[in-house]
């Protein structure tokens, strides 16, 4: 059984190139809307929370404040309206999943840059 999910998800579902990325980064999701006849593009720029499972099951979950709210959101990689992903910045964190990062404010809350060279 397990098999024949393979093949299905290796012949039909087409695999996108996105840029690797990991919790702590600052990423722009760039995906599609549509809203009865009409499509537009929107964006949601945030802090990578977290990254979650493998292939084509994999999931990431972006956090951004809007005003004093936190906002975060959950994306399937394989989410047929996904447009693009830019990596905006490389944060450098400790652990794959940052959750503490929910009850940090303030200057408390920001993610110190990683040098790529």
């Amino acid at each position: 059984m397990e098999s024949l999910i393979k093949f299905v998800q290796d012949e039909f579902v087409t695999k996108k190139d996105f840029p690797k990325f990991g919790a702590g980064d600052t990423i722009t999701v760039y995906y599609e809307i549509r809203e009865g006849e009409k499509t537009r593009t929107q964006f949601f720029r945030g802090v990578v929370i977290q990254v979650k499972g493998t292939g084509n099951t994999q999931t990431f979950t972006i956090r951004k404040m809007s005003g004093t709210i936190g906002v975060e959101r959950i994306f399937p990689l394989n989410m047929p309206a996904l447009q693009k992903i830019e990596v905006n910045k490389y944060g450098k964190v400790r652990r794959k999943r940052i959750y503490y990062f929910r009850g940090l404010t303030g200057k408390k809350a920001r993610i110190k840059e990683k040098r790529m060279s």
